[in-house]
C-alpha cells in the first residue's frame, strides 16, 4: 500500500512516529499536526505509531517533521 492516496480533492498520508505510548501522546500528535494549513483530519494511533493524515494537498514533510516535534515526539517518515 503506498503511503499516500489521493481521492476527489483530498490525500490521504500514512506516517510512522516513534515514541507515542498512550492516549494523551495521540492526541498531543494530532492536535500539533492538525494546525498546519489544509490538513482536514488527524488520526493518530499509539499501538502502530501510525498517524494517518488528511489534508486538501500533499503536505511538506517538514512541516510534518515540525509538528511532530513539538509534541514531543520524532517523525519516522512515511508508513
Amino acid at each position: 500500500m503506498s503511503a499516500q492516496t489521493e481521492t476527489a480533492g483530498s490525500v490521504t498520508t500514512v506516517y510512522k512516529v516513534s515514541g507515542m505510548s498512550c492516549g494523551h501522546c495521540e492526541g498531543a500528535v494530532s492536535g500539533e499536526i492538525s494546525e498546519i494549513a489544509g490538513v482536514g483530519s488527524v488520526k493518530a494511533v499509539a499501538s502502530t505509531g501510525e498517524v494517518t493524515v488528511v489534508s486538501a494537498a500533499p503536505l511538506d514533510e517538514e512541516a510534518v517533521r515540525s509538528a511532530v516535534d513539538e509534541a514531543g515526539f520524532e517523525l519516522v517518515g512515511k508508513a
